[in-house]
């Protein structure tokens, strides 16, 4: 990936800089940027060794800005969205990941009573199962954007998280590669969540995301387990809805959640045929889609909203869903 460096300011006449760059620059050099960072790692318990590997020849990698201020809109459709992560391709990838793991996915489920399933889907839609899993340095990576201060605080902190599991030994400096955000490893953590929910499921001493797929797939699982209110051992994720004519679609949405009778009352059917399951606890309707007019509906429960905390989006959510159905 080809990624052009900020120019010496010997040069700068002689280039365009683009606006991102002009406006970092006006938050002080990046160097002074880095010196501060070492200070504050310093006070924070992180050995200077680990600063000098972690920092010696940093610079500001405005490739890395130019993908952050790019974010802005979501302009897929639901279904453009959905088929693009649900191909035969993936699915039939997911099978395999699925059926090569299925020992040690058991005995990641048996511990945190999280859907094997679930977790593979993830892993696909993060990381094509492992198959990308980033190739920015993500120490520059956060700290580019923690200087540019458009998220200064956030980006900080993350970068701060990352010098702390480089001195715990858990990833070489070298190793430590990930998003252009600095997602990292199979499961796409930052750092701060590495930090509370990494595990060493393979007993070797360190939490490696990166090359030991026991703990990557236990990270995730580990995730789902303890964010919010927890993962529902045996529980569904959700399934696909029919919505009567007339349906009140101001009410489809992941907050409003009422029990199974209740919708089934409104005269909500599964998309498969038949009624709705006499499920217990709350539940919601969604429409991924509703914005631009796509009505595909679906019936989500506390899972759903678990696998949210990881994205908080209902596109993704219902995608991790859908292929988690086919993958096994």
């Amino acid at each position: 990936m080809f990624t052009r460096r900020f120019l010496p300011a010997a040069t700068a006449g002689l280039a365009v800089i683009p606006a991102f760059a002009r406006e970092a620059s006006a938050q002080g050099s990046f160097s002074a940027f880095l010196d501060g960072v070492r200070t504050e790692a310093r006070r924070g318990g992180v050995s200077a060794a680990t600063l000098t590997r972690a920092l010696s020849g940093l610079q500001a990698n405005d490739r890395v800005l130019e993908l952050d201020r790019r974010q802005a809109e979501f302009t897929q459709t639901w279904p453009q969205y959905r088929d693009a992560r649900l191909s035969q391709t993936r699915i039939d990838a997911g099978r395999r990941a699925f059926a090569e793991n299925r020992t040690l996915l058991d005995a990641i489920q048996a511990r945190f009573r999280v859907s094997s399933r679930v977790v593979v889907a993830i892993w696909g839609l993060e990381t094509n199962f492992g198959g990308f899993t980033g190739n920015f340095n993500v120490v520059e990576a956060l700290a580019t954007l923690a200087w540019e201060g458009r998220r200064a605080a956030f980006f900080r902190a993350e970068l701060m998280a990352a010098l702390r599991i480089l001195d715990a030994g858990n990833v070489s400096v070298e190793r430590m590669r990930g998003s252009y955000a600095g997602a990292m490893g199979h499961p796409q953590f930052m750092p701060t969540s590495f930090e509370r929910l990494a595990v060493d499921f393979d007993g070797d001493g360190r939490r490696d995301i990166w090359d030991s797929r026991a703990d990557a797939l236990a990270s995730i699982s580990n995730y789902l387990a303890r964010s919010g209110s927890g993962w529902r051992d045996g529980e569904i994720w959700g399934f696909e809805v029919l919505l009567p004519q007339g349906f009140d679609t101001s009410i489809a949405d992941h907050r409003q959640m009422r029990a199974m009778a209740e919708w089934a009352r409104m005269n909500v059917t599964r998309a498969s045929g038949g009624g709705l399951p006499s499920s217990p606890g709350d539940w919601a309707i969604v429409i991924p889609g509703l914005s631009r007019g796509d009505t595909q509906a679906f019936m989500v429960g506390q899972n759903f909203m678990q696998i949210r905390r990881y994205n908080p989006s209902n596109f993704y959510a219902t995608a991790v869903g859908l292929l988690s159905d086919r993958v096994a």
